[in-house]
């Protein structure tokens, strides 16, 4: 699939902008079949190894929140994927939202949560040094916290002074909100901010939860968030992170699933999502939406798995890889679909 899209942008000088945006479909296709070693798989995090191979990590077992789901991975290329294995099961407690990491310091991160119950999440981290064939052992992020510090499953954001940014958030009795863990000391400490400013009448239901972060400009920091309110919120910082802005909602639908997003360069954006505007509403299609103003509009939108029925294409997770936008996400509770799309702008 191939689509050439003329783009015109206007900024506050009124002075039109032309921009040409090409950008091909190049993979769609699953990491595994049928014969997977477990019978329900979701919330998937992808990251580059190199020289066009990727590696993928998802949690799995019988049944989410069942004792028995532990973090499982794959690694390869289009075409060519190595079979889930097993990556980590550090106690018969659910494992869930494993996130994927590559760290200014070369090495592969790895973090997921631990517990029964999302009120009481534990977050736990490895790192490999070897792009993932060995790691080092799982160990709390923050001793003794419970609730979810760290990436609750988004992508950490490395920014412009080399300080971390996890998007975080708290899930307890229903009430929902998100925060951002920093760390200036490459992840070996983490200090949380305060969690966002709701106003409740705006923001109905439980409220915003995991957001998806990207850097404009130095001190210019940015998130999109899930919502239960039937559309995407937005929250930016002008202090590197330190506070944020009280969330607005945006135009973009959201039906209370994941989303995620990565900055191409400059203002443009690429975001993944399921474009429904409804509480709890149905987790399809799948779509790729682009933004060449830092987020404000979204004039590119294309559908990359319609669905139908009972359905369920969710929890993508995206990366941008020298001239591609590589992104995966959970297919039916069954499977995890991989899709690379060429871009081009110039």
């Amino acid at each position: 699939m191939k689509l050439v899209i003329f783009v015109s942008m206007f900024f506050i000088s009124t002075a039109a902008y032309s921009q040409y945006f090409d950008y091909q479909i190049e993979s769609n296709e699953f990491i595994f079949g049928d014969d997977r070693p477990f019978a329900q798989c979701h919330a998937s995090s992808i990251e580059k190894l190199g020289n066009g191979q990727y590696m993928i990590v998802w949690f799995a077992g019988t049944h989410e929140k069942n004792d028995d789901v532990g973090i499982w991975m794959s690694k390869g290329q289009p075409g060519n994927w190595k079979a889930p294995q097993m990556l980590v099961k550090v106690r018969n407690d659910p494992h869930w939202n494993p996130v994927l990491f590559n760290a200014p310091d070369g090495k592969l991160y790895l973090y997921f949560k631990v517990g029964k119950e999302i009120d009481d999440w534990e977050t736990w981290v490895q790192y490999s040094e070897d792009g993932g064939d060995t790691w080092s052992k799982a160990k709390e992020l923050v001793e003794g916290d419970r609730g979810g510090r760290g990436p609750v499953r988004n992508h950490i954001l490395v920014l412009s002074d080399s300080t971390w940014l996890a998007p975080a958030s708290l899930e307890k009795d229903r009430v929902w909100n998100a925060f951002v863990d920093r760390s200036e000391d490459g992840g070996k400490t983490w200090f949380n901010s305060e969690t966002l400013i709701l106003d409740r009448k705006q923001v109905i239901g439980e409220g915003v939860i995991q957001p998806a972060l990207w850097e404009s400009k130095p001190n210019m920091i940015h998130m999109l968030l899930r919502t239960s309110a039937g559309k995407i919120g937005r929250s930016d910082s002008k202090d590197n992170g330190f506070t944020w802005s009280p969330v607005e909602l945006t135009d973009l639908p959201n039906n209370n699933s994941g989303i995620d997003l990565v900055k191409i360069k400059h203002e443009t954006i690429a975001l993944v999502y399921n474009p429904v505007g409804e509480n709890w509403g149905k987790r399809y299609p799948m779509q790729l939406a682009i933004s060449f103003d830092n987020g404000q509009t979204w004039p590119i939108k294309e559908v990359i798995e319609q669905g139908e029925g009972k359905n369920e294409f969710s929890y993508p997770s995206i990366i941008y890889d020298e001239g591609y936008l590589v992104f995966c996400y959970t297919w039916n509770r069954e499977r995890i679909k991989f899709v690379k799309v060429k871009v081009d702008e110039l």
